[in-house]
């Protein structure tokens, strides 16, 4: 069986990942979305960090050119993977990847940490604005820090080898 995994990563959390689900099949071709030149694969699976519920622009970019493909997914994100916020990334690709007949074999998430640069722009809002850092969002902020950890990756492993 003929396998790609490819990603896009902003701040390595999402290659960290890959590099853990390409440690579970070493046979696939293993690439950033910048350098995939086809789709000629019997599996490709595909990895993205999360802007605004769905995959980051050019993961998602990416994703609207496979077309009637075996496909599984992977992401990171700042919220807790057990979070409606998770569940609704999850909803949204799904949508995504199936409105090209493409059958979804696996999903595999975990968080991540956030860009720092998101988090200081974040702290300039005010506090009225929904997105402003309320002391839970401070502490997810911090809990995501240590994200993926050796557990995580274990896990993406895992999900990878359970997709053969």
């Amino acid at each position: 069986m003929k396998i790609l995994i490819t990603y896009s990563s902003k701040t390595r959390n999402t290659e960290k990942v890959a590099k853990a689900i390409f440690e579970g099949i070493p046979s696939a071709d293993f690439l950033p979305i910048s350098e995939v030149e086809n789709l000629d694969y019997d599996l490709i699976i595909i990895g993205g960090w999360i802007d605004r519920a769905t995959f980051d622009s050019n993961t998602l970019a990416f994703s609207k050119n496979i077309i009637k493909k075996n496909v599984a997914y992977f992401f990171t994100l700042g919220a807790y993977p057990n979070s409606d916020h998770a569940l609704d990334c999850v909803k949204n690709i799904d949508t995504l990847l199936g409105e090209n007949e493409n059958t979804i074999t696996g999903r595999y998430f975990c968080q991540g940490a956030i860009d720092p640069k998101l988090i200081s722009w974040l702290s300039t809002l005010p506090s009225d604005h929904k997105m402003s850092p309320s002391e839970e969002r401070k502490q997810r902020w911090e809990d995501a820090k240590s994200h993926p950890n050796s557990e995580d990756l274990e896990r993406a492993k895992e999900f990878a080898i359970s997709l053969l």
